[in-house]
């Protein structure tokens, strides 16, 4: 399977040197316009566009991004609950036809109890995750179904709903979710088994690989991974580590790096998984840096790798051993990164890859 690359694509310029959540601070076309064409160019295959209660709309900022690019695929984060599974599922095959199938779906049942409360959402986690499961049914029917369909569930309930519009992709776009707990492993396993993950030790990772692979299957699903990480690259391995430590430092020294209220409590099972890592220890498998995920409490993709591009692109090599194959890569200095990696850590990966695939099929 060959290795795939995601960024993700901030809508306004940072206000720091070292950006944690790059969504957020209102909408800037002409930044925009440059960071989707910097991926475009720097051979990313998909760029994430984030959700938050108080972001730019990501159908719109994934159309606007589509247009000026010509390759680059969006994997657009979409909270269920807040629209109508009927309404999303012509929302995304529309889009997916204007942006020439180059849409995937990253289906976010929200960390953050106080940003679902931003949106008016008052239900516990465990009850979001039953309803993204029934959501994703829905618009599955929504996109196959091949004459009017009822449904009845604990959530949701249509009479007699269709769809004039189906995905340019069939059946339809790739679904990924993420999450830790019971309820959200569970939801992925059954409705979209594609597993994304932050950065975890390579061992811990072998281990919940197995673990999702039998879940999935227990649901006649085949499941595939992908793993979110922070590379800091230099054209040292000293250089690296003290470009490491220097964004430690300042995002150590603001108030609140994450937007999500207190900054070191963790917000959920996932977040509790890297601080325990973090807490075990500084650096794990050579590259794997805890300490940001430590000052932040562990909120996004804080998992660090830290070295030269050709140390860095080892590291995500031993992943995609294990059967990763799918990395989601952003920096601190979020647009110049992006150009960076384009330039120095994606062709040695993809080139690793695709070595690592030939002595497979040998």
């Amino acid at each position: 399977m060959p290795v795939r690359v995601i960024g993700m694509i901030g809508v306004a310029p940072p206000a720091g040197e070292a950006t944690v959540h790059i969504i957020r601070g209102g909408l800037s076309p002409a930044y925009l316009k440059s960071f989707a064409q910097a991926h475009d160019e720097a051979g990313f295959d998909l760029a994430l566009v984030g959700y938050t209660s108080s972001s730019a709309d990501g159908f719109l900022v994934s159309q606007y991004a589509a247009s000026h690019t010509k390759r680059l695929g969006f994997l657009l984060a979409h909270r269920p609950g807040f629209v109508a599974p009927t309404l999303a599922a012509r929302k995304f095959a529309t889009l997916d036809h204007l942006i020439d199938g180059r849409l995937a779906i990253h289906v976010i049942t929200g960390a953050s109890d106080a940003e679902q409360h931003g949106d008016g959402d008052f239900e516990p986690k465990a009850t979001r995750y039953r309803r993204s499961g029934e959501y994703i049914e829905v618009m599955k029917l929504a996109w196959t179904a091949q004459r009017r369909f009822d449904f009845e569930g604990e959530f949701y309930k249509m009479r007699g709903a269709a769809s004039d519009v189906r995905p340019l992709q069939q059946p339809h776009p790739e679904l990924l979710f993420g999450g830790s707990s019971e309820e959200a492993l569970e939801m992925g396993a059954k409705h979209c088994p594609v597993f994304a993950m932050f950065g975890e030790p390579l061992a811990a990772t072998r281990e919940r690989i197995a673990s999702f692979r039998a879940r999935a299957a227990a649901h006649g699903n085949v499941a595939s991974f992908n793993m979110s990480f922070r590379p800091i690259i230099g054209r040292t391995e000293g250089e690296a580590w003290d470009r490491a430590r220097r964004i430690l430092e300042s995002i150590g020294g603001q108030t609140n790096p994450t937007g999500f209220g207190a900054s070191k409590k963790p917000l959920d099972h996932s977040a509790t998984r890297l601080l325990s890592f973090a807490a075990a220890g500084d650096v794990h498998d050579e590259r794997l840096w805890m300490p940001i995920a430590a000052a932040t409490g562990a909120v996004g993709n804080t998992s660090c790798l830290v070295g030269t591009a050709e140390q860095v692109a080892r590291a995500l090599l031993e992943y995609y051993r294990l059967g990763v194959h799918s990395f989601l890569m952003r920096g601190f200095d979020p647009l110049p990164d992006a150009i960076e990696f384009g330039r120095e850590l994606i062709p040695r990966l993809k080139a690793g890859a695709a070595e690592l695939d030939r002595a497979v099929a040998a």
